[in-house]
């Protein structure tokens, strides 16, 4: 079975909040002043699967991102990612208001 090309299921949109994200993760760990290696190190990835999550690159499995985060001390960021959910407040508010007339 062939590799599905992950960029061509993505939107644009999507693929550019996908390497801010991996950029986020770059800065933050140079914030704290560690190294790819140190983070190949403290998740037992290899170099080419932490620079892909620095790229952005989506054939990246989610967890890999959520066990750099945890190393980067900013795995609570993750479950923050979908907690405020505005477009699911506005349909339950006028669901709940259309059911009261």
């Amino acid at each position: 079975m062939a590799k599905r090309d992950l960029y061509k299921v993505l939107f644009p949109k999507q693929r550019k909040a996908l390497s801010t994200f991996g950029e986020d993760l770059l800065l933050a760990m140079k914030r704290r002043g560690l190294t790819k290696q140190m983070i190949c190190d403290r998740t037992g990835f290899d170099h080419k699967t932490i620079n892909k999550v620095f790229a952005g690159d989506p054939s990246v499995a989610i967890g890999t991102y959520i066990k750099i985060m945890a190393v980067l001390g900013m795995e609570e960021n993750f479950s923050k990612l979908a907690a405020h959910d505005e477009v699911g407040i506005k349909l339950q508010n006028i669901k709940l208001l259309g059911g009261s007339k």
